[in-house]
């Protein structure tokens, strides 16, 4: 059972969480026509009353740029200032998740994103791990994740993710706990709702961006970190057979952090993996405001006022 914040951002004011709520001809709900973000929060281990959100600045740039591809106008601005208002109403004192969304809430029936109405939302509810630290059991999926030619994949947009739903589920169903979606052109892709990293002779690998993947607030620090603890970092296709002899397979993401990948299919992998946990204890000190050297990652927001 989830535990929601007791308030919502909605129509342009906090609320209480129950009151936050939408009519069932909503236009979003019947055409996936939204797109939403995820960030993580937690309160700052030295002081309470603080609250570290980790890259809010990415995550608020790529949910404008998200509400563009949807043909409508959300300013940064206002995302931050409602995420302001929205931690300082909640305050928060266990780590949560933020789900912002933007979405068509005409109540018409047409598929369309012109001449509509538009809205956004904030909601929250507490959140630990989303998948096990110790490790996770992947299938590949009969499903295929999506191109770029026909859906954005550049934005979260709602509607994409029937087919992580769709993987999610045939993985767990059938004895997994997560999915693994190779592209039309049979390189491995993503995860249900994670980019992918594995590790070869000392590399890091991953797909590049045109491999039709979601481009990861979580993959780039880690690309970025990598680099700066003198990794060798490689973007480009993975082969399907690569993730049964690679050194290392993990996985990223704003709920899933960074978790590995302890069998794909049938194949155990390796239980030792250096450079994943090298990268893991770096991105846990950095969003828990315990790396100087990193502090421009990290956002702050007073609760006590």
């Amino acid at each position: 059972m989830h535990q929601f914040l007791p308030y919502a951002w909605f129509g342009g004011k906090c609320v209480p969480f129950a009151e936050a709520t939408l009519s069932v001809a909503t236009h979003a709900l019947h055409y996936g026509t939204g797109a939403f973000g995820g960030m993580r929060a937690l309160p700052n281990p030295s002081d309470a009353a603080e609250i570290l959100l980790f890259r809010a600045d990415r995550h608020v740039r790529r949910l404008s740029q998200s509400a563009r591809l949807l043909l409508t106008e959300l300013p940064e601005q206002t995302i931050h200032h409602a995420i302001d208002s929205f931690l300082k109403a909640n305050k928060p004192s266990c780590p949560v998740y933020l789900r912002p969304f933007v979405y068509t809430s005409d109540l018409g029936i047409a598929p369309r994103l012109h001449s509509i109405e538009t809205d956004f939302l904030i909601y929250g509810l507490e959140l630990g791990d989303y998948l096990s630290p110790e490790g996770v059991s992947c299938r590949i999926s009969s499903w295929t994740r999506q191109e770029d030619r026909s859906l954005p994949l550049r934005g979260k947009i709602s509607g994409a993710y029937i087919t992580s739903s769709l993987a999610k589920t045939e993985a767990v169903k059938s004895g997994f706990d997560e999915a693994l979606l190779l592209n039309s052109r049979g390189k491995v892709s993503e995860a249900s709702g994670m980019n992918l990293f594995i590790v070869r002779d000392g590399a890091l690998i991953t797909p590049g961006v045109d491999q039709d993947i979601l481009e990861g607030i979580t993959r780039a620090s880690v690309i970025e970190l990598a680099k700066a603890m003198g990794i060798e970092v490689i973007e480009r296709g993975v082969d399907k057979s690569e993730l049964f002899v690679a050194d290392e397979v993990f996985l990223s993401g704003t709920a899933a952090k960074v978790t590995p990948v302890r069998r794909v299919e049938t194949t155990e992998l390796p239980t030792s993996r250096p450079v994943m946990e090298r990268i893991r204890e770096r991105l846990t000190a950095i969003t828990e405001g315990r790396d100087p050297a990193y502090d421009h990652w990290v956002s702050r927001v007073r609760i006590d006022g």
